[in-house]
């Protein structure tokens, strides 16, 4: 792995953990089904334009056809949908630490299906999972909303399962047009409920509106591109391994700029599960 791909990797990991906290501010000052939708909408225009700027088109692959509507619809519509309904009543720094489980789920899922991981792997799993259960038993004494909570498991889960199914949306080329097209899917999905459920009433602050740009150009778009191309450019399961920052970064974040609290057992929990998730890509690796 060069040095390229690392600054990439960790540039990814950074803008992807940032987007819960920039997403819980959005929330507690408008509707989320509507502001998601609205997100992907600008995000989906300005990468179809700057696509096509690059002289992209519209001529997809057959799996780049299917990422894009699988991830379109399972990914930013169902995993991004229910966290930002979800951060509506629990912090963003729980909805990271659930979000970055999901190289776990991915694992588990392949296990359950037939692909038995390699021994380190299944530490890994058990390590993780771990981890996972001791920022539980601390955060679940207190009051975390238990709806919020299963909606955010569900959204992960419904993302590991999308990315299980899906493969080659990093090959063909068109790599900004297929993340452009992927913020439509998901911005015609969002946009029925948005319409029959939510009502349009705004909190208006510089914060909400620097909260809604960042979030819509930098984890929303650039974030997503910068992935592809890292997969592009060292393969999935080793770009899988910066995820296990994912859970660092996460609630780093959400403490220095939300000042969410930040328990000792919420820091030896997203060690353990950053462990696991290591020990899980590790062990994908060839020898």
């Amino acid at each position: 792995m060069d040095l390229r791909a690392i600054l990439m990797g960790l540039s990814f990991a950074l803008m992807w953990s940032s987007a819960f906290t920039s997403a819980r501010i959005i929330v507690q000052a408008a509707p989320p089904m509507t502001s998601l939708a609205l997100r992907f909408l600008v995000s989906g225009i300005v990468g179809i334009a700057i696509a096509y700027a690059l002289g992209q088109r519209i001529k997809l692959t057959r799996p780049q056809w299917t990422a894009t509507f699988v991830f379109g619809i399972c990914q930013n519509a169902l995993y991004l949908g229910m966290f930002f309904y979800a951060m509506q009543t629990i912090e963003a720094s729980l909805a990271s630490i659930i979000a970055a489980t999901m190289p776990l789920i991915v694992a588990l899922l392949s296990w359950i299906t037939g692909n038995r991981p390699r021994p380190l792997g299944i530490v890994g799993l058990f390590v993780g999972f771990f981890g996972v259960a001791v920022i539980m038993g601390a955060r679940l004494t207190g009051t975390v909303d238990s709806l919020g909570l299963i909606l955010c498991v569900i959204g992960v889960t419904a993302l590991s399962v999308a990315t299980l199914a899906v493969k080659g949306a990093s090959g063909g080329g068109n790599l900004l047009m297929v993340v452009g097209l992927q913020m439509m899917v998901g911005a015609a999905v969002l946009a029925v409920p948005a319409a029959l459920f939510e009502t349009w009433t705004v909190d208006w602050s510089w914060t909400l509106i620097m909260a809604f740009i960042y979030t819509t150009m930098v984890p929303g778009l650039l974030a997503t591109f910068i992935w592809f191309q890292l997969v592009q450019r060292i393969g999935a399961i080793k770009a899988a391994t910066f995820h296990f920052l994912n859970p660092f970064f996460g609630v780093a974040i959400a403490w220095v700029l939300l000042n969410e609290p930040l328990g000792i057992w919420d820091a030896v929990g997203v060690v353990i599960i950053a462990a696991g998730i290591l020990a899980v890509q590790l062990s994908k690796q060839r020898v």
